[in-house]
């Protein structure tokens, strides 16, 4: 069974439709026991990743993410949430990731915030990532991102001639992706069963 966390802070409807295109088997909770005893986790967020995480210690899910053992895959703000801290509200993280969230600072005009659509991927590691071609289209939308560090495992450019950033990350048994596997055709499917087969 798949958990999707339930904290208020999700992009639900289009996670749900994705697995169940796959066939999977999800349930929508909080409940500490149910996101523990799962085969694996997915944690969405879209919106204001401080008030993600203001939800998440409200409901006492910051510890219980933080000690899961089975896969677990952080989406968008649910990826940023999982990083050591955020510019958005300023809060800390849930130090999973080595990675700081700041907020795009565009070097031109033409470069738009928030960082809005399809964008390329590269520098792929295998896992999630298996069979996937480098430079791959994925979805994005977010006005924060994930600085290069050990756990990116996917990268992207914000402008033409803008930062490269983290696009994935991992660190042991969890993933994170900035960008929306959901949303992202067949190529985000195939992101989304290559976690399911983890």
């Amino acid at each position: 069974m798949i958990a999707i966390v339930d904290y208020s802070a999700g992009n639900i409807r289009s996670v749900t439709n994705a697995l169940s295109r796959l066939g999977a088997e999800w349930r929508l909770t909080s409940d500490p026991s149910l996101l523990r005893s799962a085969d694996r986790v997915i944690l969405p967020g879209v919106g204001h990743a401080g008030k993600a995480l203001e939800s998440l210690r409200s409901a006492g899910l910051d510890g219980v993410i933080a000690d899961l053992r089975r896969p677990v895959l952080g989406i968008c703000v649910g990826m940023q949430v999982m990083c050591r801290s955020t510019e958005e509200g300023d809060a800390s993280g849930l130090g999973i990731f080595d990675a700081h969230i700041r907020r795009f600072q565009p070097s031109s005009p033409a470069d738009k915030v928030p960082h809005m659509g399809w964008n390329t991927i590269h520098n792929l590691e295998k896992g999630i990532f298996k069979d996937i071609p480098s430079g791959s289209h994925v979805y994005f939308v977010h006005s924060y991102f994930a600085h290069l560090c050990p756990d990116t495992i996917a990268t992207t450019r914000f402008g033409e001639s803008g930062e490269m950033f983290s696009a994935a990350l991992k660190y042991e048994n969890f993933y994170g992706t900035q960008f929306h596997p959901e949303k992202s055709g067949s190529v985000g499917e195939r992101i989304l069963s290559n976690f399911l087969n983890l």
